[in-house]
């Protein structure tokens, strides 16, 4: 049995939208982060730091999303969503992914982290701007990488896909301007039946207000 744990809007949703896509069977279990539900003694057994996503499958539990991802689509994707190890398509890829995690995706964390995600006696107001700053020179490069292919890498959909569309999300949310064709390629990803799959999975798992 494979079980997810987080929320529907943090990187979670990138590895929900792997699993729709590869067609598993799978649970979500919800984080109540307002009640500490991060913090229990059975989560933090799980994943010590009480950041989210895990994922349980079977006996293994492993965490941060990118490398949840890897796995899945290495031990699950049967050929797909990964290129072939050792060629140019796959240097490429880790590329995509390594640039994704650590200069797209990050300025668009500092934000949330000075918003909501720290302590408020060490939030600092002023972060927004430098990360908008941020923001908009990784769009450019990544503008300037994307190709006019229909995903990253060709015809096929990858992994790299699913976490550079996440984030687009995540830009979404934070009110930031995409370029244009990173635009274009938010637009066609969103339109994946898979998306919609995944996040109405993980909606589904909220419980109800008493």
């Amino acid at each position: 049995m494979i079980t997810l744990h987080g929320t529907p809007k943090s990187r979670a949703l990138r590895v929900s939208w792997l699993l729709e896509e590869l067609n598993l069977d799978w649970t979500f279990s919800y984080l109540d982060f307002s009640k500490g539900a991060n913090r229990s003694p059975e989560y933090l057994a799980l994943n010590p730091s009480g950041k989210m996503p895990v994922l349980q499958d079977g006996d293994l539990v492993i965490t941060e999303s990118a490398a949840i991802c890897m796995y899945l689509a290495e031990k699950y994707g049967h050929g797909k969503l990964l290129p072939k190890a050792g060629t140019l398509e796959s240097a490429r890829h880790h590329e995509w992914i390594s640039f994704i995690i650590t200069e797209f995706e990050q300025p668009l964390w500092s934000m949330g982290k000075h918003k909501f995600a720290l302590p408020a006696e060490v939030r600092i107001a002023d972060m927004r701007n430098t990360a908008i700053w941020e923001f908009n020179k990784a769009a450019e490069l990544a503008e300037n990488k994307l190709p006019d292919s229909l995903y990253l890498l060709g015809d096929e959909l990858t992994v790299a896909d699913i976490l550079l569309a996440q984030t687009l999300l995540w830009a979404q949310v934070f009110e930031q301007t995409l370029p244009p064709k990173l635009t274009a390629y938010f637009e066609r990803m969103q339109q994946l039946p898979s998306l919609a799959r995944a996040i109405d999975k993980a909606k589904a798992s909220i419980p109800e207000e008493t």
